[in-house]
């Protein structure tokens, strides 16, 4: 009979103490955000997908395709291809392909890039449904980010 009472005793001492941490935190600030409403700033130090860069003057990409991004990628998620114009210098970015369901976000390739082609993006928000959205064609993203 006695180990019933130190049961009962037990029990409803954790209870008052699970009440006494709930009641506690109760009257403390929230510290929940309402998601899509609000959100967190970012650090400056946040590193998103890779991105190409514009130049200045022109807009068109700085990178001039010589494939050290695609060769120093360790998860080859990234796919470029360029053409060399006709009386032209050089070649000209004709795609870049981010396949960033690969990405480990280790940055070599910017590492590797010795013409500052491309960084880190502040891109965080990256919601799909589906696995084709999360490959990006770089290309096009700086051309919309000119317009």
């Amino acid at each position: 009979m006695s180990g019933y009472f130190c049961e009962l005793y037990s029990g409803t001492k954790s209870l008052f103490v699970g009440l006494g941490i709930t009641f506690r935190y109760m009257l403390k600030p929230v510290v929940t955000l309402q998601y899509p409403h609000e959100s967190l700033p970012m650090s400056a130090r946040f590193r998103g997908h890779i991105e190409l860069i514009g130049d200045e003057e022109t807009g068109a990409p700085k990178c001039v395709v010589c494939g050290m991004c695609q060769k120093g990628c360790p998860s080859n998620c990234i796919s470029l291809a360029g053409e060399k114009p006709e009386g032209g210098k050089g070649k000209v970015l004709t795609s870049y392909i981010l396949d960033f369901t690969k990405c480990s976000l280790c940055g070599q390739c910017v590492e590797s890039c010795k013409f500052g082609a491309i960084r880190f993006s502040k891109d965080y928000n990256l919601a799909g449904p589906r696995k084709e959205a999360y490959i990006f064609d770089l290309l096009k993203r700086l051309e919309e980010k000119g317009r």
